[in-house]
């Protein structure tokens, strides 16, 4: 699937109307089916991580064949969450294709600010390698893959990173518009038009004060800092909550920029758009990847969008299915999957 296919019709084609009408109401509403095939039969499951921390996540198992093609897990984006719009299409959309699928919470994100006490931060990495590990034991998929969105896809590909020493039996990854150098990320949503970081503060702040509501012992957030915007806020919970001392060290320790993927131990797919509003496209071109991890630029789409109607499905999850398929078939483990299936 070559995202020189994806042409979205005249009026889809700003790059905000994208970014908005992905994560809008309209799109929950218009998915109403898709939403119901996925949540109707899911199944909670709490993962036990090292060092005590817990992860929710929710598996939905497909219906289209007798043995699934094999498991993917989807990771959601900073705030977003296992029913954010995109995870529930890519979802809906798998499940169509024959693999199970489990949409993991990050800490703090959904309905989970009480199963950890200490605050989310995109640096905790070996946590969702842990849930991972922990979904592959439970469930023994036939083959797996990993997808995430925007921070999600970040995840994702150091996830990927680890599968040799961690020993996650995944088959393939792929990211969405992924987060590739924070300082560049944190820099773009500030220069980007006002509402993009009022969305983002909005939703942070609210999940701080959830935080701080059940933990009143251990978060004081003042209206000052709740209010001083992504770059400020970001420097007071890294000086006061982590060990990394300053806000440079930690957008340091979650970056994926430069040479990080080269020692990519599995095949991986990353699609962005030329004209994302808050991944610089300059970042992805700047990567030094090895011959097993395919970058693919749309022209349009937007931060995490590819919406291709009016209908708002998205080209992104057809991409998802279509390369985890592929991957599938071509890794010679899984029978299920036939070449039709990828037509």
């Amino acid at each position: 699937m070559d995202p020189r296919d994806y042409r979205p019709p005249r009026w889809l084609r700003n790059p905000h109307v994208q970014s908005v009408l992905s994560s809008s109401g309209l799109r929950r509403l218009l998915a109403r089916k898709r939403r119901q095939a996925v949540e109707a039969s899911a199944e909670s499951h709490l993962l036990q991580c090292s060092d005590g921390v817990i992860l929710q996540g929710f598996l939905t198992r497909q219906s289209m064949q007798a043995v699934a093609n094999g498991l993917v897990v989807l990771l959601h984006g900073w705030e977003g969450s296992a029913r954010s719009n995109y995870v529930l299409h890519t979802a809906a959309r798998l499940l169509q294709t024959g693999f199970d699928v489990f949409r993991l919470n990050f800490r703090d994100h959904g309905d989970t600010h009480h199963l950890n006490p200490d605050l989310f931060s995109s640096n905790k990495l070996s946590e969702v390698v842990d849930a991972v590990a922990d979904v592959a034991q439970r469930f023994t998929p036939p083959w797996m893959g990993i997808v995430g969105y925007s921070l999600g896809g970040n995840f994702a590909l150091r996830v990927a990173l680890q599968t040799r020493t961690a020993s996650l039996p995944l088959g393939h990854a792929i990211a969405i518009c992924p987060v590739v150098s924070p300082p560049a990320g944190l820099q773009a949503i500030e220069d980007s038009p006002w509402f993009y970081e009022y969305y983002f503060m909005r939703k942070w702040t609210q999940s701080l004060r959830r935080k701080q509501a059940l933990y009143p012992e251990s978060f004081r957030f003042t209206t000052q800092e709740l209010t001083g915007g992504i770059r400020e806020l970001t420097r007071v919970l890294v000086e006061r909550h982590t060990a990394l001392g300053t806000l440079e060290n930690y957008l340091e320790s979650y970056s994926i920029a430069g040479d990080r993927l080269a020692a990519m131990p599995i095949g991986a797919h990353i699609l962005t758009a030329a004209d994302d509003p808050v991944i610089p496209l300059a970042d992805f071109h700047a990567l030094q990847l090895p011959p097993q991890v395919t970058l693919d630029v749309a022209t349009h789409g937007g931060h995490c969008g590819f919406l291709d109607g009016w209908h708002l499905r998205g080209f992104a999850e057809e991409y998802v299915a279509h390369r985890l398929l592929q991957a599938c078939l071509s890794s010679g483990e899984n029978r299920s999957v036939s070449p039709q299936q990828l037509d």
